[in-house]
């Protein structure tokens, strides 16, 4: 007999996939705590749960009713083959969020469009891949003075350097074969993140469940704790409620759950930083209610067809 079907699917990566953490792994030991958190709700609603590396040349997906993505972190280092794994898997199972929304936030040059649709977005210069324009200039004709630029493509603040006109010929040795092979953004550096760092609030079916306020470790801008940033306890106020609701609506298509990231703009509002749609980090450690929300919308998502 055909193996069972499996209704959810919790897409991770092959470091990830282990069912316990090594002592002092936190890292490994947040992941499988959220993993455990989520499995339990979508238990709670009815549905079965396996966690799957997606890039497992072995998995059926026809064995699957959807697949979520949550911790697949290497995607961005492997961005050819997880192209070609979502145009194979969208004809074998339902993905949440879609294929469709996938592709569209996989590159950055979707926050022009937010912008085109109103979104208060941080201001972004688009370079095409090849495009060999020294950064001083780029500098120049913006008229920013200290800025960020990092790839159109990408996660975890890779290939992400702050720039200035001082520091500008030594980024573009460092980013010139980068540039010549992909795309990347230019954006003015928000110094608001060094004080009050960025807000996140998670969304799931277009509403806020949580927030938490992301710090950089002194000397850094970069909040990611792969580079020492901390997380910590944030209510969401309801502007900025108001603005990642708007963002969340402005995409394509309804997402089923994301994250929105905000900073302060120096002028007394609020900019989106970004828009994770694929593989967000939800904090649902600290919010288990969240994963309850989730479970029942890719319930609900189930049962609509």
């Amino acid at each position: 007999m055909p193996p069972a079907i499996t209704d959810v699917a919790l897409l991770t990566e092959s470091r990830y996939l282990a069912s316990s953490a090594p002592p002092g792994d936190w890292y490994l030991e947040n992941i499988l705590r959220e993993d455990a958190l989520l499995q339990d709700a979508l238990g709670e609603s009815g549905l079965s749960s396996k966690r799957v590396d997606w890039a497992d040349p072995g998995a059926d997906w026809t064995r699957f009713r959807c697949a979520v993505l949550r911790t697949t972190w290497d995607y961005f280092d492997r961005i050819k083959a997880f192209r070609a794994w979502l145009g194979r898997v969208e004809g074998d199972t339902r993905l949440f969020n879609s294929a469709s929304l996938v592709r569209w936030n996989l590159d950055k040059g979707y926050l022009g469009e937010l912008a085109e649709r109103g979104v208060p977005v941080v201001p972004s210069r688009f370079l095409e891949a090849g495009d060999g324009t020294p950064l001083a200039r780029l500098l120049e004709e913006t008229g920013w003075s200290d800025a960020v630029i990092k790839p159109c493509v990408s996660g975890a603040a890779r290939l992400t350097y702050r720039v200035d006109p001082g520091t500008a010929r030594s980024v573009d040795t460092r980013l010139r074969p980068h540039r010549a092979a992909e795309a990347f953004l230019l954006q003015p550096f928000q110094a608001e993140v060094l004080r009050s760092g960025e807000v996140t609030l998670v969304l799931v079916e277009g509403e806020v469940t949580h927030g938490v306020r992301k710090l950089a470790r002194p000397g850094d801008f970069r909040v990611q704790d792969d580079h020492g940033g901390t997380v910590h306890p944030h209510d969401p106020t309801p502007r900025e409620v108001a603005v990642a609701r708007q963002a969340m609506a402005a995409c394509p298509s309804p997402p089923v759950y994301g994250r929105v990231d905000l900073v302060e703009d120096g002028e007394g509002g609020l900019a989106v930083m970004e828009v994770e749609l694929i593989e967000p980090e939800l904090w649902l450690r600290a919010h288990p209610s969240a994963a309850t929300a989730l479970a029942r919308a890719i319930a609900r998502r189930l049962r609509e067809g």
